[in-house]
C-alpha cells in the first residue's frame, strides 16, 4: 500500500512537472522589418509568413501543427466529445423548404453524409429525389456545393462550386428534369449569385480577372457583373456593368418579374447602405433613383409598377417603402414605420408582408397588408428564431423554421390564408433531450453604462458554481446578430458538464442600426469592453472564474477574443481566437480585405490608424505579461481572412509569452474560412478544441 502510493505521488509531480516546465517552441525566424507610418515606427518581423504559400511558411505550418498536436491529441475530452458528437450527428436533418414553380427544394444529410445532398420534389405528391449530390465532387468531401440559384420555369438549375474552403466558386448548370450538367463552366466569380433573365435565356454574375499571383491572397478588386447566355462559352459572356473609376466598388443586379425593369445595387466593402440604379427596358441605360449612401435599401417584390423595399434611410431599425414607377418618373411612399423593434427579414407571400422583428434578440412575426396596414401578429410554438418564409406575392404557402440554444431546428408549413401551420418536420437527435437543458437571457451593464443581453446555457441539473467551466462567444461586428440556435457544437461543451453563454455585443444587429454604430470604427473598444463585463457579470454571479473561462469566436469574432484577452489577461483561462482578422494595420491588403474598412476603418487615415493601433492583436502584445492559454485557428485554403494574420500573431505571441501557458495554432488542411467542411473535418475540429480547453481548465 505505501509503495502503491509513493508511486502514484511520483507520477503526479512527473505529470504536473512536465506540464508546468518551460516550453520550447518551434523555431519563427525573425527578420527585422520597420516602416514609419503616421509618425509611427511599426515594426513586423514576422512579416514574411505572409507570403503563407512558400516553401517557409509551410514547413513553419508544418512544424507548429506537430508541436500542437502533443497537446490537442491526448485528452480524455477529445475523446468523450468526439464520441459524443459522432451520436447527435448522425440524425437525420433537413433544410427549410422552398419552392419555385410547383417544384420544392431542400437540403438532406442523414447524419453520415460529408456534405449535404440538395433535394427535389418535382410536385406536392411527387417522391423527393437526389438532385445534386456533393460527395461525389471528390473523395475526401472537401469539395462542396456553394450557391444555387433556379430558373423561373424551374426547368435549369444554376450551381457553384467551391474548392477545399475557398471563396472563388466556378459556376455550372443542370438541366433539373435529367439531371444532366451542361457544358457551362464560369470561373473566377466571389462573393456572387446567379439572377436569371425573365426567359430564363442566361443568368447574371459577378466575377473577378483571373489572378496574375497567388489566388488565395491577391487582392480582390474591380469586380465585373455580367451576363451569360446558356449553351455559349464563358469568353462570349457580355459585360453588363463594371466601373474601373471606383474598383472597390460591388454590384448585384435583380431581374424584376414580368417586367423589362431590373435594379442595380451598388455598395461599398461591408456597408449596408447602398446606391439603387434601375433600368426601366433593354433599350435604356441604368438611372439612379438612390445616388448616394443615405441607408441600406434591399428589394422585397413588385407587382405591376409597384416595386417594395426595405430601407433604414432615417429608420436605424428599418421601415418598408414603395416606389412607384409611372411614365417614367419615380415616387416613393412609406409602407410600414419603423418600430422600436428592429425588422430582422422582410417577405411579401400571398399579397402580404411578412415582417420578422427583433424583441432582445427573440424573433416576432408579425403580417401586414399591402397598404401597411397590421393584420395579426403569429402566434409561434416557441420562443426563439424564425427563419424562411420564401416565396412570392402570388403564393399561399410557406415554411419557417424555429430553433434556440436548446431547442433543435422545427420546421412548420404556414397557410398565409388564415396563418395556420402545421409541423413539417422535427429535428430528433439520439442522445438528445431537451428537457435536460435550460437557457436563459439576462442583461449585464457594461463599462460606459450600457445594458448589453446574454444568454446562458447548461444542462438542467448542473451544480454551478466558481469551478465549473465556462465557455464564452461572441462576435459584435458587421451588423451581423447572433441570435439563439440550436448547436451541436455547443451542446459538446454543455455535455461535458460545461456553462455556454452567448453575449449579444455592439457592432451586430441586435437592435438595429444604432447598436451596430456603436461597436464600429472609432467605437470599435465597445466591443471589447462589453465581452470583457460579459466575463465580469458572470463571475460575480459565481458561474465560472478566470480559472475556468475560455473564450472562442471565429473570424471578426477572432479579433475579439485576441484583442479581449490581450487587453485583461487575467480575466480568462483560455483563450481560442478562429480564422482572426489579427493584424488591424494590413487586414485590407489581401483578398477582399479591404471591403472591412467600413466597419474597421483604414490605416490611411490617421485618425483611424491610431485606433486601429490600439487594439490590434498584432501589435498590442506585451513581453513581461503572462496570457492565457491560447489556440489560434486557421486553415490553409482560408482566402478571406488570409491564414498570416493567425501565423504572425502565434509567432509574435509564442516569442513574448512570459510563462508557461501555451501557445498553440492549428492550421487545418483542405479547408477555407469555414463553409462547407466534410462532417469529419467539423468534429475533429471541434472535439480537439474544446477537449483542449476543457482538459487546461480542469487540470
Amino acid at each position: 500500500m505505501y509503495k502503491l502510493s509513493t508511486y502514484l505521488l511520483v507520477f503526479l509531480i512527473i505529470s504536473c512537472s512536465d506540464y508546468d516546465k518551460e516550453i520550447n517552441y518551434p523555431e519563427s525566424k525573425k527578420i527585422y522589418f520597420a516602416e514609419k507610418l503616421h509618425g509611427y515606427e511599426i515594426t513586423d518581423s514576422y512579416r514574411w509568413l505572409e507570403d503563407f504559400t512558400s516553401e517557409d511558411s509551410l514547413d513553419w505550418v508544418q512544424r507548429q501543427n506537430k508541436f500542437s498536436e502533443k497537446y490537442l491529441k491526448k485528452n480524455k475530452y477529445k475523446k468523450n466529445i468526439s464520441n459524443y458528437l459522432e451520436t447527435i450527428w448522425e440524425n437525420e436533418s433537413i433544410s427549410t423548404p422552398y419552392k419555385i414553380n410547383d417544384k420544392t427544394f431542400y437540403y438532406f444529410n442523414d447524419g453520415t453524409f460529408q456534405q449535404s445532398k440538395l433535394m427535389i420534389r418535382d410536385c406536392e405528391d411527387c417522391q423527393e429525389r437526389v438532385l445534386i449530390d456533393p460527395s461525389t465532387f471528390s473523395e475526401d468531401g472537401t469539395i462542396s456545393l456553394g450557391g444555387t440559384s433556379v430558373s423561373n420555369d424551374a426547368t435549369l438549375m444554376a450551381f457553384s462550386i467551391s474548392d477545399g474552403g475557398s471563396d472563388w466558386r466556378t459556376w455550372k448548370v443542370m438541366n433539373i428534369e435529367t439531371g444532366e450538367v451542361l457544358e457551362d463552366e464560369l470561373k473566377w466569380a466571389k462573393f456572387s449569385g446567379a439572377s436569371w433573365e425573365n426567359d430564363d435565356s442566361g443568368f447574371y454574375y459577378r466575377r473577378y480577372e483571373e489572378p496574375d499571383g497567388e489566388l488565395l491572397k491577391e487582392l480582390n478588386e474591380s469586380p465585373k457583373l455580367m451576363f451569360h447566355k446558356i449553351g455559349t462559352n464563358q469568353s462570349e459572356d457580355i459585360l453588363i456593368y463594371d466601373n474601373p473609376d471606383n474598383p472597390r466598388w460591388g454590384f448585384g443586379i435583380t431581374v424584376i418579374k414580368d417586367s423589362e425593369m431590373k435594379l442595380l445595387s451598388i455598395s461599398e466593402g461591408t456597408d449596408d447602405r447602398n446606391r439603387i440604379y434601375i433600368k426601366l427596358n433593354k433599350n435604356s441605360e441604368f438611372i439612379p433613383i438612390i445616388d448616394s449612401l443615405i441607408g441600406t435599401y434591399s428589394f422585397i417584390d413588385s407587382k405591376d409598377n409597384i416595386l417594395w423595399f426595405y430601407t433604414t434611410e432615417n429608420a436605424p431599425n428599418g421601415k418598408i417603402v414603395n416606389l412607384e414607377v409611372k411614365n417614367g418618373s419615380f415616387v416613393w411612399n412609406e409602407v410600414i414605420s419603423e418600430s422600436k423593434k428592429a425588422i430582422r427579414s422582410a417577405n411579401i407571400i400571398n399579397s402580404s408582408f411578412v415582417i420578422n422583428y427583433l424583441e432582445d434578440t427573440f424573433s416576432q412575426i408579425s403580417v401586414f397588408d399591402l397598404s401597411g396596414k397590421f393584420i395579426s401578429k403569429l402566434s409561434l410554438p416557441t420562443k426563439g428564431t424564425i427563419s424562411g418564409f420564401s416565396g412570392g406575392i402570388n403564393d399561399s404557402s410557406s415554411y419557417f423554421a424555429i430553433t434556440n440554444y436548446v431547442v433543435p431546428r422545427e420546421i412548420y408549413e404556414i397557410d398565409l390564408t388564415d396563418l395556420s401551420f402545421k409541423l413539417f418536420w422535427k429535428e430528433e437527435l439520439d442522445g438528445y433531450n431537451s428537457d435536460d437543458y435550460v437557457s436563459s437571457m439576462e442583461f449585464f451593464v457594461s463599462k460606459d453604462g450600457t445594458k448589453i443581453p446574454i444568454h446562458i446555457s447548461h444542462k438542467k441539473d448542473l451544480i454551478i458554481n466558481e469551478s465549473t467551466p465556462l465557455l464564452i462567444y461572441g462576435y459584435g461586428g458587421f451588423n451581423i446578430s447572433i441570435l439563439p440556435n440550436f448547436s451541436k457544437n455547443q451542446t459538446a461543451w454543455k455535455n461535458q458538464n460545461g456553462v455556454y453563454a452567448v453575449a449579444n455585443l455592439r457592432g451586430g444587429a441586435e437592435y438595429g442600426d444604432a447598436w451596430h454604430e456603436a461597436g464600429m470604427l472609432l467605437n470599435k473598444q465597445n466591443v471589447f469592453d462589453d465581452f470583457a463585463y460579459a466575463a465580469k457579470f458572470l463571475h460575480a454571479k459565481k458561474i465560472g472564474s478566470p480559472k475556468t473561462t475560455a473564450i472562442d469566436g471565429r473570424s471578426n469574432g477572432g479579433l475579439l477574443v485576441a484583442a479581449t484577452m490581450l487587453q485583461n489577461p487575467d480575466l480568462f483561462k483560455v483563450a481560442i481566437p478562429q480564422v482572426g482578422v489579427l493584424d488591424m494595420l494590413r487586414f485590407n491588403k489581401f483578398t477582399i480585405g479591404w471591403a472591412w474598412e467600413s466597419d474597421y476603418g483604414s490605416s490611411e487615415k490617421k485618425d483611424e490608424f491610431e485606433n486601429l493601433l490600439a487594439y490590434s492583436p498584432l501589435h498590442n502584445i506585451k513581453s513581461d505579461v503572462c496570457y492565457p492559454t491560447t489556440l489560434i485557428t486557421t486553415a490553409s485554403r482560408d482566402d478571406r481572412v488570409v491564414p498570416s494574420h493567425s501565423f504572425k500573431f502565434a509567432a509574435k505571441l509564442q516569442e513574448l509569452q512570459s510563462c508557461n501557458n501555451p501557445i498553440l495554432i492549428r492550421v487545418e488542411d483542405r479547408a477555407g474560412h469555414g463553409a462547407g467542411t466534410p462532417k469529419d473535418k467539423r468534429i475533429n475540429q471541434i472535439s480537439e478544441i474544446y477537449g483542449y480547453a476543457l482538459n487546461v481548465i480542469n487540470n
